[in-house]
C-alpha cells in the first residue's frame, strides 16, 4: 500500500511502501554503491517520499482558462513551504525535495553529535526568526537516536511552527519511540516519512543494518 501510516494522537510516522522506493533503498545500501550513483539515488528516493510527504499542503483555489473552457483550479497556498536540510547529509536530500517543490524556500541549520553522549549540538543556523504559519520540511538521510531531528524540531517549533515534517531515508525504532515521546500530546503536529524502518541501533548508535554513513557516501570522508 503506498502510503500507509501508523498515527499517533500527534506525532505521525509514514513507513512507504513502494516497489520503486524499495528497489532504489536496496541499491543504496549496498557498499559497492559509489557516491555518484548514491547521490543520484537519494534524489530519487527523495522525491518519492516527499511525494507522500507533500500530500497535506496547504492550497487555495484558482481560476484557470484552458483551451476550451474556464474552470476552477488550485495553487499551493502562501506563505511558501520551508525546506530545511540538516548539514552536511541533508545536502544530498535537496535537489531532490526542490525538484518536486520548486516553489519552497530553503533554509540550513548544521548539527554535530558527540559520539560518545550521541547527543547533537547545533553550530549553524540560515532559518527565519518567524515560521507562523509555515509548513516545514526537515530533511535528514537517519533518524537514529532521534536527538538530531528533536532538535532541529524544536528549534522550528520555538520559531511559531505548528506543522513539521521530517524526511528520512531510515529509521531505528529506538528514534522513532524518541520521537514520539517528545510530540505526543503536544499542540503541534509533526510527521514522519521514511523509506523503512530498521531492525536497531548498534553500541555506537548507527542503524542496523543501516547504510553506512550517509554523509561519506554522499560526498565522501573529510
Amino acid at each position: 500500500m503506498w502510503g500507509a501510516a501508523v498515527a499517533c494522537p500527534v506525532m505521525h510516522t509514514i513507513c512507504v511502501d513502494h516497489p520503486l522506493v524499495a528497489h532504489k533503498l536496496a541499491t543504496l545500501r549496498e557498499t559497492q554503491t559509489g557516491s555518484v550513483i548514491f547521490r543520484a539515488l537519494t534524489e530519487e528516493l527523495v522525491m518519492l517520499l516527499a511525494y507522500e510527504a507533500t500530500r497535506g499542503l496547504a492550497t487555495c483555489d484558482v481560476q484557470v482558462t484552458t483551451p476550451v473552457a474556464p474552470m476552477q483550479g488550485v495553487h499551493l497556498a502562501r506563505p511558501r513551504p520551508m525546506v530545511v536540510p540538516v548539514l552536511r547529509a541533508g545536502l544530498g536530500m535537496l535537489a531532490g525535495m526542490l525538484q518536486l517543490v520548486p516553489i519552497a524556500e530553503v533554509g540550513f541549520v548544521g548539527l554535530v553529535r558527540d559520539e560518545d553522549s550521541l547527543e547533537a549540538t547545533t553550530y549553524a543556523e540560515r532559518i527565519p526568526s518567524d515560521l507562523s504559519g509555515r509548513q516545514v520540511f526537515v530533511l535528514d538521510p537517519m533518524l537514529a537516536t532521534g536527538g538530531t531531528l528533536i532538535t532541529v524540531i524544536d528549534s522550528m517549533l520555538a520559531r511559531g511552527a505548528r506543522d513539521v515534517t521530517a524526511i528520512v531515508l531510515l529509521a531505528a525504532p529506538e528514534g522513532l519511540a524518541r520521537l514520539a515521546e517528545a510530540y505526543d500530546h503536544r499542540d503541534v503536529e509533526v510527521t514522519l516519512v521514511t523509506a523503512a524502518i530498521d531492525e536497531r541501533l548498534n553500541e555506537r548508535g548507527y542503524i542496523v543494518p543501516g547504510l553506512g554513513d550517509a554523509g561519506d557516501r554522499l560526498f565522501g570522508v573529510v
